[in-house]
C-alpha cells in the first residue's frame, strides 16, 4: 500500500513511499546573464575597487569592507530587479526599450572596455596607514554609494534587463549578479597580498578589459536577437 501525491515519489521501503513536490526547473541561462553582466560592470578600475584592494593589502578590517560591499550591491540589484525590473516585464513597450536601450549600453561598455585593454592600466593599491573600522566602513561607504553610477548599473540598467526574464528566472539573474560581486570582493579582499602585484601590471588589466569587452558584447547581442527573430 503507498501513499500517493503530486510530484516526485522517492521509496521510503517496499509498498511504501513519500511524496515530494516536484521543484520548477531553473533557467540556467538567466543566472549566467546576470553573473557575467554583473561580473563585468563591477570588474573594472575605479575608486572602489582601489579602496576594497588597499584594505585586502594591508589587511585593514578587509572582511568588513568587503562584506558592506557585497550587501550594498545586494540591496541595490534586489531593489532594481523587484522594482524596475517588475515594471518593464508588465509592459512590453517598455520591454522593447530596455532591450534595446540595454544592448546599446552594453555595446558602449564593451567598445570602451576594449579601448582600456588596448590602452592599458593599473590599479594602486597605496601605501596609506590602516584607519578604525568606524572611520574605514563610513569610507567604504563614500566610495560606494556616492558614485551615482552605482545607481544607473544596478537599479535602472540591471533592473531594466532583468524584465526581459519572466518572474522567475529574473530573480534568477539577480542573484547571478549578486554571486558575481560576492565572488569579486571576496576574491579581492581575502588574497589582496597575492593580488596586488598582479593588479599593478597592465597586461592583467589588458585581459580582464578584454574578457569584459566580449561579455558584454555577448549579452548584447542576446538581448537584442529575440526582436529579430520575432
Amino acid at each position: 500500500m503507498g501513499v500517493r501525491g503530486k510530484g516526485r515519489e522517492r521509496p521510503f521501503s517496499k509498498g511504501f513511499s513519500l511524496p515530494f513536490p516536484r521543484l520548477p526547473e531553473a533557467n540556467m541561462t538567466a543566472f549566467i546573464s546576470g553573473f557575467g553582466m554583473g561580473g563585468g560592470l563591477i570588474v573594472a578600475i575605479g575608486a572602489q575597487n582601489a579602496f576594497v584592494l588597499t584594505q585586502g593589502v594591508r589587511r585593514n578590517h578587509h572582511v568588513a569592507v568587503a562584506a558592506l560591499c557585497i550587501f550594498c550591491d545586494a540591496v541595490l540589484i534586489s531593489f532594481g530587479v523587484t522594482g524596475v525590473g517588475t515594471l518593464v516585464a508588465s509592459n512590453p513597450t517598455l520591454g522593447m526599450i530596455a532591450a534595446w536601450g540595454g544592448a546599446a549600453f552594453l555595446a558602449w561598455y564593451g567598445f570602451s572596455a576594449l579601448k582600456s585593454a588596448i590602452s592599458g592600466g593599473s590599479l594602486d593599491a597605496g601605501t596609506e596607514e590602516g584607519r578604525g573600522l568606524r572611520h574605514t566602513l563610513t569610507l567604504t561607504l563614500a566610495v560606494t554609494l556616492l558614485n551615482p553610477h552605482v545607481y544607473l548599473d544596478t537599479i535602472v540598467f540591471m533592473g531594466s534587463i532583468s524584465g526581459q526574464f519572466p518572474t522567475p528566472d529574473r530573480y534568477l539573474f539577480g542573484a547571478g549578479a549578486i554571486t558575481a560581486s560576492f565572488c569579486w570582493f571576496v576574491g579581492l579582499t581575502l588574497c589582496g597580498r597575492m593580488l596586488a602585484p598582479l593588479f599593478s601590471r597592465p597586461v592583467t588589466w589588458r585581459i580582464l578589459d578584454s574578457v569584459v569587452c566580449l561579455t558584454m558584447w555577448i549579452i548584447a547581442a542576446s538581448l537584442i536577437w529575440p526582436t529579430l527573430t520575432s
